[in-house]
């Protein structure tokens, strides 16, 4: 029940910043306290402190992520494993890891990680953001074709 709760701390203040504007790599470690203080009128829901502090818990970077990815016409499905800054094409698709982080002490934690993903052959991204594992349609890629979401991180 803790872990659902720090995810969806975590989740909520991604989504809020998301709205906001504002990208996540722009976002440092120490901003998120600010971010999940409780109300100014003093009152918080039950287990707000204690998903404040699991969503402040330090972050560890991990050597890369598995991903999952779907070819909605061909009906295929594809593991695949990324270090940070490979790229791998799927199809009509190209896929780069920024970086895989999970919550300090607990690996099979929430997993989160930087993707971008492009069209082959366009500059511009499709998708380029933080994609959560536990909540892949929290920040989904938007694709007529394909499907990408995060599994988990790739520990020692």
């Amino acid at each position: 029940m803790r872990g659902a709760v720090a995810a969806f701390a975590i989740a909520l203040a991604l989504a809020g910043l998301a709205a906001a504007g504002v990208q996540a790599q722009e976002i440092e470690q120490e901003t998120l306290p600010d971010l999940l203080a409780p109300p100014e009128s003093g009152e918080e829901p039950p287990g707000a402190q204690e998903a404040r502090e699991r969503a402040t818990e330090a972050m560890v970077a991990e050597r890369g992520a598995l991903l999952r990815a779907l070819d909605k016409i061909a009906g295929q499905v594809v593991d695949f494993e990324l270090e940070p800054g490979q790229t791998r094409q799927l199809g009509r698709i190209q896929v780069t890891l920024g970086e895989c982080r999970y919550p300090a002490g607990n690996p099979a934690g929430d997993a989160f990680a930087w993707l971008e993903i492009r069209n082959m052959g366009e500059a511009e991204p499709v998708f380029s953001g933080w994609m959560i594992a536990s909540s892949p349609a929290l920040n989904a890629l938007d694709h007529p074709r394909y499907d990408v979401w995060v599994l988990r991180c790739i520990t020692p």
